[in-house]
């Protein structure tokens, strides 16, 4: 068991806070869904690096699921994340409940229109209005100098920075690079739904981007080279391919016939049997 203080009310948080602040001390906030791994934990390494005090938040947030989606067999086990947690140097775990972050009679959503729109916009329409939301909450709720969220979720870490100064939110977002297993498979929670067989087939995700990156900074025309790593991934095992495209790094959108000089992101999500997998690589 860890010895990790946990509050558990935005009342607690915000005393813990005001005390740091009061000595001068800045924060930084680390909000996750719990289920942490060392791609977690490097977020916190790497909050360390930008604030005196850290503070990891757990919260598996329903309004991010969509009907049919992992929500209740997410993994959750709090006394474990917390132990991670402490080991990593965090000094505070936020871990609310349900009815903390949305009380009886909440009516509030936020969408960001644009950058959620594409990719895991046109799969998951719901996704990112649950993610701006809470986040934003979290936000408000810790009011930390830093927010420290992983860049394996690209899109979404673009959502949270288009957010953060579209509503002028007081906060840095800082983006923390991607952890990767031996094999370049991205660490995630969601990896231990992988079966024995399916895990080597993952690592083909990783092989696949740096092909398609390559191709697209020497450039390639996008279209053909896209389909062509999307054939290898189905080739390799993989069951199928909602996307594998190179779209601008910031705003996502599209970039045709090729890559140019804008910054450009390769980004992907593709199912293993009952797995989807995402991921991301900078071109």
């Amino acid at each position: 068991m860890s010895s990790l203080h946990t509050v558990r009310t935005v009342s607690d948080l915000r005393a813990e806070v005001a005390a740091w602040r009061r000595t001068g001390l800045r924060v930084a906030l680390v909000p996750t869904l719990g289920a942490l791994h060392e791609g977690h934990l490097s977020l916190v390494r790497r909050a360390l690096e930008a604030a005196d005090r850290v503070v990891a938040s757990v919260f598996v947030n329903p309004t991010q699921f969509a009907p049919g989606e992992d929500f209740e067999a997410y993994p959750r086990d709090e006394a474990r994340d917390a132990a991670l947690l402490a080991s990593a140097g965090c000094h505070l775990l936020y871990a609310p409940t349900a009815g903390e972050m949305y009380p009886d009679g909440f009516s509030t959503t936020i969408t960001v229109a644009g950058v959620s729109a594409p990719l895991e916009g046109e799969r998951r329409p719901t996704h990112f209005a649950g993610v701006a939301t809470v986040v934003a909450k979290l936000l408000l709720q810790a009011g930390p100098d830093v927010g420290v969220f992983g860049e394996k979720d690209w899109q979404q870490l673009q959502v949270i920075r288009r957010m953060a100064l579209d509503l002028d939110l007081p906060v840095r977002i800082l983006g923390a690079p991607t952890l990767r297993a031996e094999d370049g498979l991205a660490l995630s929670s969601r990896n231990a739904y992988l079966t024995p067989e399916q895990r080597p087939i993952a690592g083909v995700l990783n092989r696949v981007m740096k092909a398609l990156a390559d191709a697209a900074a020497a450039g390639e025309p996008l279209a053909p080279a896209e389909q062509a790593a999307a054939d290898v991934l189905l080739e390799a095992g993989f069951d199928k391919v909602d996307y594998i495209e190179v779209r601008h790094a910031e705003t996502l959108e599209p970039l045709r016939p090729a890559v140019g000089d804008a910054p450009a992101r390769v980004l992907v999500a593709a199912w293993l049997g009952k797995t989807r997998l995402i991921d991301n690589m900078a071109v």
